[in-house]
Formats: C-alpha cells, structure tokens, sequence
C-alpha cells in the first residue's frame, strides 16, 4: 500500500481539503429541513380530527446546487497519493453530493424520500425486529423526573450549568421552528432549544449528554484538525455520531425504556414511508395502533415526514446497537470521539493519525469514564439487539 512520502503530497492532500471545506459551508441539511410553520400545521391537524395532511414550508436554499455539485467533482483527487486517504475523499464527495439532492428537493415528496434514502438509508429486517423487541417491554414506572416542568430558559440555564466541565465555548440559540426538542449545528458550533418545548429532568439530563457530552465534543474535536473533513463530516458519520450519542445517554444512566421505545418508534415511522404511508397513516400508525400519545406521535410523524420523506431516524438504534457492541468488546471509543467520524472509517483515521494527518481527541465524553447505568433490563436489552 502505498504512503505519503512528500511535503508535495501533503500540500495536494491540504489544497483539496480545503477546496471542499469552502464548498461544503452551506450545506447543513438541519438549516433546511426544520418546517417553519409547525405549530399551525398542528393546530390544522387537531383541529381536523388528525385526517389532514400538513403543508409545511421550508427556508430558502441559499446556494446553486448544481454549481456546487460541479465544483465538488472538479478536484483532482488523483494527487492524492495513499489510496486508502483518496478513496476516503472520493466518498466524501458522494456523500456531500448526496446531501446537496436531498436539500435541493426538500418539499417534493417523493422525490426527496428518494434523495434520503440515497443518503440515510432505510430499516433492515434486524432493525424492524429489534424495535419491535424493544417495545415488549413495559415503561409504565412514574418516575417524577419524567414530569415536564422546565421552560426554555431554564433549560438553558441546565445547558450552561453542565457545560462547565468542558473547556469550549458555543451560542445557544432559541427557536420556534424545530422538530427536536433540543440540536446541535456543527457549522456554527451553536444549540438550538426549542423554545415552546417544556422540558423533564430526565430529559434534560439526556440531552446535555447526548447533544453536549457527544455532539458539541465532536464539533470541536473535529475543529481541531489539520484537516477540515473531520470537522465536516466523514461518509455515514450520523450513525455512529447518534450511536456515541445515545450511548452517552446510557452510560450516564438517563437512558430509560420510555426514551429506548422513543427510538424503536421513530424506525417504525421510518418503515412507514417504505409502505408509501402519508403523514396521516404514520400518525394514525403511532397514535392509534401502538397508543402513543397524540404529541409524541406528532413529533415522530413529524420527524420522519419532514421534506417528503427523512430516513435519517432509524439510525439512533443501529447506531446505538453498533457503538453499544463495539464498546463491549473493550475497543476505543476515543477514535470515534476525534470528530464526526464514521465507524466505517477506523483504519483510515488510524493510518492518518500515524501520518501526522489527524490527532487523537482533545475532549472525551464525560460518562463513557463511568457506567452509571443501573438498569439491568436496559442492559439485557442492549445485548440482546441483533
């Protein structure tokens, strides 16, 4: 296999590096997939005994996709001397190059689920039956931590509070258009909190870990970088990121059944839009079949039906049981940490570290040091994922 041998291969590797890191500035699909009309598009969907199908609308692209797609592939990624770093950067440009589609279609039904698929993928038949596994258990335990009793600001305050342990600074943002109650954009280092969303304990206790412990840890590890990709994104990283995400959630023992079938829900809407369901049949699917409460089946139908069709959602559970796994057997979850980095990719970033190319992680989450986790049935659960 060959190797990087020259300060000249280097400066090519570098030059391509960061052409693409100025391409790739505005093409944060979470900028554009969020509706901004969903408060009256549920209140429409109420109102109409959930028999409506939404109309929602979404910001403006901000970029010529078809310039972009040109630029990506006019880099001349044969200087690239090492074929496992050049095959690395082949990928990433299938992958930006996907995602420009996906926010190039946002809004026109099929054609985006299309896009997505490309993209996100879908369930396989071990993901439908592990979510169906998860939802034999029983989560009907009241636990006052569970009761939603925090506004926005609080939260903000519980935020800030828990940040203190990391030494990096980020914005938080409040918002009215979000689908998620709580995310991180990795381009401009900022949380975004929903501000109409009343919070739990316990999910502020998940959220910190899950979008601070491991999202903003990987923005900012990957910021440090040499080279710009590992900030923007390798091919296939959401799995893993979410998988080091809630597997955060796990380890610092917040994660409950409740949040685990939250999960398993989102890849059964996912599966929905496989079977051609409109906004309605998913809803219908969630809240009348499985009796999941009308907002909580909103939110998912939401999710999962947002600009045509988002597949992304089904990859919290298999990358949850993927990380889960990988960690049982005693590996380094520190690699995964040096940005947003796909399992995929191991070997790759291992070899580039060696190179000098890439560092190990500045920050490392917080709870993977313990395992605060206490309970078993979680455990069996986890183990028991196929």
């Amino acid at each position: 296999m060959s190797q990087i041998k020259t300060t000249k291969e280097f400066q090519d590797l570098f030059e391509i590096d960061a052409n693409l890191n100025r391409l790739v500035r505005n093409i944060e699909l979470l900028n554009y997939i969020n509706p901004l009309n969903i408060a009256s598009e549920r209140k429409k969907f109420y109102a109409a005994k959930y028999n409506y199908e939404p109309e929602f609308k979404y910001p403006k692209m901000k970029f010529d996709g078809y310039k972009l797609h040109r630029l990506f592939f006019s880099q001349r990624l044969e200087r690239i001397e090492d074929d496992d770093i050049k095959q690395l950067y082949e990928d990433i440009i299938y992958e930006y190059s996907s995602l420009i589609e996906c926010i190039e279609t946002i809004g026109q039904g099929r054609k985006f689920y299309f896009n997505s698929l490309k993209s996100f993928g879908t369930p396989t038949e071990k993901d439908i039956e592990n979510s169906k596994f998860i939802l034999r258990f029983d989560d009907s335990e009241f636990e006052e931590e569970m009761l939603p009793m925090y506004n926005v600001e609080e939260a903000k305050q519980y935020f800030e509070a828990y940040s203190k342990r990391y030494d990096f600074s980020y914005n938080i943002k409040i918002s009215n258009n979000l689908s998620a109650a709580a995310m991180v954009l990795n381009n401009t280092q900022t949380l975004v909190l929903r501000k109409s969303h009343k919070f739990s304990l316990n999910q502020l206790k998940v959220l910190t870990n899950h979008e601070i412990g491991v999202h903003m840890v990987t923005t900012f590890n990957g910021i440090s970088h040499p080279l710009k990709v590992f900030s923007n994104g390798l091919p296939n990283n959401v799995e893993t990121q979410e998988g080091l995400a809630v597997y955060s959630e796990f380890m610092s023992g917040c994660l409950t059944i409740e949040r685990l079938k939250e999960l398993a829900f989102r890849v059964i809407a996912v599966e929905s839009l496989n079977k051609g369901y409109s906004f309605s049949d998913t809803f219908h699917l969630l809240h009348n079949q499985h009796k999941l409460n009308r907002d909580k089946a909103f939110v998912i139908t939401l999710r999962v039906h947002r600009g045509g069709g988002f597949t992304k959602d089904h990859l919290y559970l298999s990358g949850l049981r993927n990380v889960y796994k990988y960690a049982k057997k005693g590996l380094d979850l520190g690699v995964l940490l040096t940005g947003k980095v796909s399992q995929d990719y191991i070997s790759t970033i291992k070899k580039m570290q060696s190179l000098g190319l890439a560092i190990p992680p500045k920050y490392i989450t917080d709870s993977y040091a313990t395992n605060d986790n206490k309970n078993a049935t979680l455990d069996f659960i986890l183990n028991s994922l196929k």
